[in-house]
């Protein structure tokens, strides 16, 4: 298959656990860990600190992936058709900055493509879109317990409830980037 060419890309739409399950689906994604950016309180936040308001961070993943798979570009085109990008601190019931739909570039070419990408998008919603484009700060991976939540998790209320059938519409949206 030759050599990988592995990419980050760090992106909040939602709870972290919505937005992890859908990038585990997406061929070419190698790891996603959920965890917390954009703060401005010192040193690692807690789940709860984050949670109340008190650090400013947003709940956020960081996708590893091989660019000779999938590229940006695709992938925040996922990201944008699996939220909803016009919702201020909001999504569905989570409501706070913590839920803010966010793209954290890792250099400026991540910047210019989210640009384009958010702007080609925006005529599709009735809405304003009001996804922030912010360089990444430091990146805090979130609790044990947080990551792959949706896997270990099916069961529970929420997962159920919220992310299922968003896992539903992501499959019929794009079939074809899927594992």
């Amino acid at each position: 298959m030759g050599n990988k060419a592995l990419q980050l890309m760090t992106v909040g739409g939602g709870c972290f656990w919505c937005v992890e399950a859908v990038f585990n689906e997406i061929k070419g994604v190698e790891k996603v860990v959920s965890g917390y950016t954009g703060g401005t309180a010192p040193g690692k936040p807690t789940y709860r600190e984050v949670c109340i308001g008190l650090t400013g961070h947003a709940e956020v993943v960081q996708i590893t992936f091989d660019a000779n798979v999938v590229s940006y570009q695709d992938l925040l085109l996922v990201f944008m058709t699996s939220h909803d990008p016009t919702t201020l601190n909001r999504q569905g019931a989570d409501i706070g900055t913590q839920y803010r739909s966010v793209i954290y570039y890792h250099n400026y070419l991540q910047k210019d493509i989210a640009e384009v990408v958010v702007e080609e998008i925006a005529p599709y919603y009735d809405n304003s879109v009001v996804t922030e484009i912010s360089p990444l700060g430091v990146f805090y991976e979130a609790e044990d317990y947080h990551q792959n939540y949706y896997a270990n998790n099916q069961e529970q209320m929420y997962c159920s409830a919220v992310i299922t059938p968003k896992l539903a519409k992501l499959r019929k949206m794009h079939a074809e980037k899927l594992k």
